[in-house]
């Protein structure tokens, strides 16, 4: 976390939490304790701290609150499967077979429901407290408020792209002004929250610096992607590309890094290279600080604790499994390209025992899922063993959040009051790539104005993806200090990523461009949870993530892995875009028989 992050064991105590939107704490602070410098910083380092999804006092989160949104973003879209064994995380079922009628069988929901409310609270504690100080400067005042507003819109930003219909809580929400009962339905429809987010962030854009003294606190930058991302999800893109254009010019990371690609792909999720030129965004870890002896984990990656190979690697648990339809995105054909039409998801498949694909591949896959008679960094080789229960989970192993051999210990914890220190590292999260914005921009490109820069971003990812420095080598020492192998003699497949040919975008119109970019983004971006909800975004109300998906299943189902054994998942366009709102939230704010917080359509 940032350097003062220590001090959030502190904060955390202060904090105590229920069910309902605005959290009421157990114990309280004397107003005179907390409204000058050092105690808004400290309540600010609080709201930062539920980035990671975890360490809510009084709360058993589980596996569903995680900054890394897998659960939501990865194994309920086609990137990925739950994992392990069919009984185990038993409440992601329901989720990624999209057959929750009830909103209370699944525990995940309001975990990520909690704590995206405590970050709220949080963020709100700050604005409210920083304007009862009269030693806190006018300057100084403006920059507390702009980053809690970001976090702020931040949180409420998750919550919208989860479930839609999300109630927002601004600083006046509060026990003692009575108003905790916030509706998210009044006048016979639901309350569109998009304004109050794009206020927040527009706030934040023209109220923070552009580099700030502690990595990881949100600079002007990262604000400005943030609007420019909410934007992209109203289909706005008059009002994103500018925005895109700008960071794309002159932005810079929150250390004054001008943004760039990093030259090695794997560096983004390297803990040894984090907070590099790529990063926008990013919920900062650290471990062997002290922090696991107040927490369950501390400061480290708690949230994807389960996702490393079975009984190799860092050990346990054998979770988020890559899907065959994943491995297959990543075939190119005689040129370099990926096969837009889908027919990469038919035989002969990537790494199948009876018969492989023999072709090219993107090199990105070998940095996205471990797969058999590939290495895991210095580990050792991937083989069958390394799957937990090979029928339910194919093939492959996640390896975005894992780490190298020659790193344990120093990027993963050693702290023993956790019951799985190794699974536990200093991972960033990454929230948000410099990637990302390009990709973005390239879809405003394609949708309303040039399909020649639409190309040229994508083609940056891709000159980028084709360093053959950055491949996976056989026979060869990874150097976990660069992401590199060496010798690079031996790749570990037949490697060949290409540039779209010069005009290619134009000669094949927008309707290709936009296939182009879409598939893009699910190569760059597989296994980071996003994948989900960029089949949202896309859709639109068009139905193409019910045909997606339910096409996805329809082939899976076939095959080893998750939905051979639970093969009647079906996709119900209009309802399954979104996820339930959790029971306990629905009980808790109608107790009074009056209904302020309204279940999504679809579900009971």
């Amino acid at each position: 976390m940032i350097p003062i992050v220590l001090a959030l064991i502190a904060i955390m105590i202060l904090y105590a939490c229920n069910n309902k939107l605005n959290l009421l704490p157990q114990g309280s602070l004397l107003a005179s304790n907390v409204n000058n410098n050092s105690g808004v910083q400290g309540l600010l380092i609080g709201a930062y701290a539920l980035l990671s999804g975890e360490n809510v006092p009084g709360q058993n989160l589980g596996n569903g609150s995680g900054a890394s949104n897998y659960v939501y973003g990865s194994e309920c879209a086609d990137d990925s499967y739950k994992g392990s064994s069919p009984g185990d995380q038993p409440d992601v079922i329901p989720l990624m077979t999209w057959s929750l009628a009830q909103s209370g069988t699944s525990s995940y929901l309001d975990e990520k429901w909690v704590v995206l409310y405590t970050g709220v609270q949080r963020a709100n504690d700050v604005i409210r407290t920083v304007r009862l100080s009269p030693t806190i400067s006018s300057a100084d005042t403006t920059e507390y408020v702009a980053e809690a507003r970001f976090l702020r819109g931040y949180y409420h930003f998750e919550g919208k792209k989860i479930w839609n219909n999300f109630p927002y809580v601004n600083e006046y929400i509060s026990y003692s002004n009575g108003n905790l009962d916030v509706p998210n339905y009044a006048t016979g429809a639901y309350i569109n929250i998009w304004p109050q987010i794009e206020a927040d962030l527009t706030y934040a854009m023209n109220n923070l610096p552009g580099t700030q003294s502690n990595i990881g606190r949100v600079n002007k930058w990262a604000a400005i992607a943030f609007l420019a991302k909410t934007y992209m999800y109203e289909h706005n893109y008059t009002a994103a590309k500018p925005l895109l254009d700008q960071i794309i010019a002159s932005g810079t990371t929150s250390n004054g890094i001008p943004y760039a690609l990093e030259p090695i792909y794997e560096s983004n999720f390297n803990p040894a290279q984090k907070n590099g030129s790529e990063s926008v965004f990013a919920c900062q870890t650290s471990v062997n600080d002290g922090s696991s002896i107040s927490t369950n984990g501390g400061n480290g990656d708690t949230g994807d604790e389960l996702n490393f190979p079975y009984n190799h690697g860092p050990g346990c648990c054998g979770f988020n499994n890559p899907s065959w339809n994943l491995a297959q995105a990543f075939k190119t054909d005689a040129n370099g390209l990926p096969f837009l039409d889908g027919s990469a998801n038919n035989p002969p498949l990537v790494s199948d025992p009876s018969g492989p694909w023999t072709g090219t591949v993107d090199p990105r896959l070998d940095w996205a899922i471990g797969r058999p008679g590939e290495p895991y960094f210095d580990w050792g080789t991937i083989d069958s063993t390394w799957i937990r229960d090979v029928p339910d989970d194919g093939l492959f192993v996640p390896k975005k959040n894992g780490y190298a051999l020659s790193q344990q210990g120093t990027y993963s914890s050693t702290e023993t009051v956790f019951w799985g220190a190794a699974e536990v590292d200093a991972n960033n999260i990454n929230i948000c790539r410099f990637a990302d914005v390009l990709l973005w921009d390239a879809e405003c490109e394609a949708q309303i104005g040039s399909l020649d820069k639409a190309e040229g971003y994508v083609n940056m990812i891709r000159q980028r993806a084709a360093n053959p420095t950055g491949f996976v080598y056989l026979n060869a020492t990874y150097d976990a200090s660069n992401s590199t192998y060496s010798p690079q003699t031996t790749p570990g497949d037949k490697y060949s990523v290409k540039p779209y040919p010069a005009g290619a975008f134009v000669a094949n119109g927008q309707g290709y461009a936009i296939s182009a970019i879409q598939m893009e983004r699910r190569l760059e971006l597989a296994m980071e949870g996003q994948r989900f909800f960029d089949l949202a975004r896309y859709d639109n109300g068009t139905g193409s993530m019910a045909a997606t998906l339910n096409a996805y299943v329809s082939v899976e189902k076939n095959r080893s892995g998750f939905y051979k054994v639970n093969s009647t998942a079906t996709f119900t366009q209009g309802t399954n875009e979104y996820f339930a709102i959790p029971l306990v939230e629905l009980d808790a704010e109608n107790s009074t028989g009056k209904v302020y917080l309204k279940q999504n359509p679809g579900y009971q």
